[in-house]
This record gives C-alpha cells, sequence and structure tokens, in this order.
C-alpha cells in the first residue's frame, strides 16, 4: 500500500529526489556532486557539447530536439575545457540528467538565481514537447539547455549548472499568493539598485567571488522614490517585502498582470523551503528583482507592484532547508548581486 508521502500531491523534497535518482527516474552519467540537490529542487549540469544554432525553437510532438538541431545548427565545439558563450547568440546544449518519470510525476525548470542575476536566459526543452521548461508526467528522454546570454559573455564548462527541475505529483491547483513591490526607497547611502554594464569581459559562471563589482556594475540611487528604466538596460534591484518560505512549502516568483508589458523581470529561479526562515539562519530576506525595460524608457515608482510569489505544498517536509549546509548562497540577503561578484 502507497504511503500518504507517496500519493500527496505538492513538489516532491531532497530526499524524494534522491530516490529519483537511485531508482533511475532521473538519471545521469555520474554522480550528483555536493550542493546540486537543493531541497525541492535538482540543478542540471551541461554536457560536454554545444550547438550554436540559427534561432531557438521547440520540437513539434513526435520530433526530437537532435532532429531540429540536424537542421539549425550552425557550428558544434566542446566544452570539456570551458568555452565562451557570447552575448545575442543562442546555444543548445544536452544535460548530463534525462529523465524516466513515472506515470504520476511532472517536472517544471527554471533558471537558477544566479544565472538570472547575469541575465543568461536560459530555458529547457525537451523531445516532442512544445513547451519550454515544462515536463509532463511520464515524459522520458533527454533534456536540453537553451542558453543565450545577454548582457556579459559567460564562460561555461561540462558539468556548470545554470538550471534547476523540481517535481511536482498531482496537478496544480492554486496556493496562497504574495504580491511583491519593489524598493526604491534605497540604504542610507541612497542605493536601490545596479544597472549593468556593457561591453564588459567575461563571467566564469564556476567561480564565485572572482569578479570585481565595479568592473561589471554601475550602482545607481532612486531620484525621490522612483527610477527610470532606460531602455534594453539589465537592472538588478530588490523587494520591498522581505519573504519567508516556510518548511511546508517553495515557491515561485511570476507575473503579477501580464498586461503590464513595459518592462520585464526576469524570473529566475525557485524559493526553497525555509528561504528566509529564522530558524535557518534568516529573518526574512527579500526578493532579488532582475529587470529589464522594453523599447520605452519606463518609470518605476517605490513600492510598485512588479512580481507575485506562488507558494505549493510540499508532499512532505524536506531533509534540509535552504541554509543548512548545503551552498545556499542568498539566505538573509538583501539587494545582492549574483555570488560571482566581490
Amino acid at each position: 500500500m502507497a504511503t500518504k508521502s507517496e500519493t500527496a500531491v505538492g513538489i516532491l523534497p531532497r530526499q524524494r529526489i534522491v530516490e529519483l535518482i537511485a531508482t533511475g527516474a532521473v538519471l545521469s552519467g555520474s554522480a550528483t556532486v555536493d550542493g546540486q540537490i537543493q531541497p525541492a529542487s535538482l540543478d542540471l549540469r551541461l554536457g560536454a557539447k554545444a550547438h550554436r544554432v540559427r534561432a531557438s525553437f521547440l520540437p513539434r510532438a513526435g520530433e526530437t530536439v537532435a532532429d531540429k538541431l540536424a537542421d539549425l545548427t550552425l557550428h558544434n565545439f566542446d566544452l570539456s575545457d570551458g568555452a565562451v558563450l557570447e552575448t545575442g547568440c543562442v546555444y543548445v546544449v544536452p544535460l548530463q540528467e534525462s529523465l524516466a518519470l513515472p506515470a504520476d510525476l511532472a517536472a517544471i525548470t527554471n533558471p537558477k538565481s544566479s544565472t538570472g542575476r547575469l541575465d543568461v536566459f536560459t530555458r529547457v526543452i525537451a523531445d516532442g514537447i512544445g513547451a519550454f521548461d515544462m515536463l509532463p508526467a511520464g515524459y522520458a528522454g533527454p533534456l536540453y539547455a537553451e542558453i543565450c546570454p545577454q548582457t556579459f559573455p559567460v564562460l561555461v564548462r561540462a558539468g556548470s549548472r545554470l538550471s534547476q527541475i523540481r517535481f511536482r505529483r498531482g496537478a496544480y491547483t492554486g496556493g496562497r499568493v504574495e504580491d511583491l513591490s519593489v524598493d526604491l526607497a534605497g540604504d542610507s547611502l541612497g542605493l536601490v539598485g545596479y544597472r549593468a554594464r556593457r561591453h564588459t569581459a567575461l563571467v566564469d559562471v564556476d567561480k564565485p567571488g572572482a569578479h570585481a563589482v565595479a568592473d561589471y556594475w554601475e550602482p545607481i540611487r532612486g531620484e525621490q522614490g522612483r527610477l527610470i528604466l532606460d531602455p534594453d538596460q539589465f537592472y538588478i534591484l530588490a523587494s520591498k517585502e522581505a519573504v519567508v518560505v516556510p518548511a511546508t512549502h517553495a515557491a515561485e516568483m511570476v507575473p503579477f498582470n501580464p498586461l503590464v508589458g513595459e518592462f520585464r523581470v526576469h524570473y529566475a529561479g525557485f524559493f526553497d523551503p525555509g528561504f528566509g526562515v529564522t530558524a535557518t539562519g534568516g529573518s526574512g530576506a527579500r526578493a532579488v528583482l532582475e529587470v529589464r525595460s522594453h523599447t520605452v524608457p519606463f518609470v518605476l515608482e517605490h513600492a510598485q507592484t512588479i512580481g507575485r510569489l506562488v507558494y505549493e505544498p510540499m508532499t512532505e517536509l524536506p531533509d534540509q532547508l535552504y541554509g543548512q549546509d548545503i551552498g545556499s548562497h542568498y539566505q538573509a540577503q538583501g539587494l545582492k548581486l549574483s555570488k560571482h561578484f566581490r
């Protein structure tokens, strides 16, 4: 007889992800590495071969990603010793992990927080699936990362982790929702965020603390509680509200209103159980907002709603929470750049 944890609807915790790996529902040619399994997600690793492609694509039903790559690849190159991905170019990289999901289990992918804060646009595609980042229940097959750096050229290699995957049992039927607004009041020095510099050196995605902030970012200060976004510039801002994700739930940021189209928040990463929770070293952590305006300048006002957190239940409590010795870089964060900058 199935146990309650085996039939409960929601997001699978860390210990069940370990079981998925052990039973072959998640396959890989190499063993997991330290920090790869988070409280409610698994980091996905790049394989050794990259494809520079003409354009982004999705396979049709019955069509494989390999079929599309045979038609759209401009050239291939090896990632074993590292390679630079240039801004504005589209790359597809087979991932080391593949899936053989049971019939009652689906999966969702998302860029890691650090990936979003570098303005690296990435999403996962799969054979015969006509949507990005969504793997239906029972999917069996390979996974691929589509990668397009927007602001900084990035150095990646086989094993680099840009995306993460979360496993869901049952259909999502809605949960607690929390609106997030932008903080433009600033700190004691008036700092409200950072604007990315253009024409910088590359960023090595596997080297935390290796890059000087001033070489890549310009600090910005608000003007009486507002900020005018320049078109096609990339900004790091912070939410006004502190986020606390209890151990019983996971969360994801989504657009609060798709009709507000003048600016875009690059919603990257999941919020794991325990994010911002006092018991794991935090007293609430602000959400970092990766913001880009579209074709016209746009005025953001202090406390203007800019995103929404959607909470989903866990099928059971994770055996580790965010911040508990598992490489959690952003616990108790305020306004914070990615871990790559010192």
